[in-house]
């Protein structure tokens, strides 16, 4: 009995797993067509609005596939970049969580779903 619930536990995890194509696809949906250009500019912009940070490459360095560290914590931040990190962008409510927090600690407000998509466009296209 207790193998059986593991099982139902385990495929109920992989099912909820998106891939970043999928993640950006919804995105996508929301906002219209995504753009690597601008999600770049929105990863290397400052900011003077950000709550915690000026920039995304405060915490998490000019090299999205690098290991970051909190500005103010100096908590170790795994790499941004899916190729980096496999369980990036793989989790629809993760990714909110971030997106709410992170662009509240730059931007000093909430990313709009074409920032969303095309930060997320930008993270994907890193090799």
């Amino acid at each position: 009995m207790k193998k059986i619930a593991l099982l139902l536990s385990l495929f109920a995890c992989s099912a909820q797993a998106e891939t970043p194509q999928q993640i950006l696809a919804s995105l996508v949906a929301q906002s219209g067509p995504a753009s690597i250009v601008r999600g770049e500019k929105l990863f290397r912009g400052k900011s003077s609005g950000g709550k915690n940070a000026d920039s995304c490459t405060a915490c998490h360095t000019d090299d999205a596939k690098a290991v970051g560290a909190h500005v103010k914590t100096n908590k170790v931040i795994d790499p941004l970049a899916p190729v980096a990190q496999k369980d990036r962008f793989t989790d629809p409510a993760k990714v909110e969580k971030w997106f709410k927090r992170n662009c509240n600690d730059v931007l000093g407000r909430a990313c709009s779903a074409q920032e969303k998509a095309d930060f997320t466009a930008y993270m994907i296209s890193l090799k």
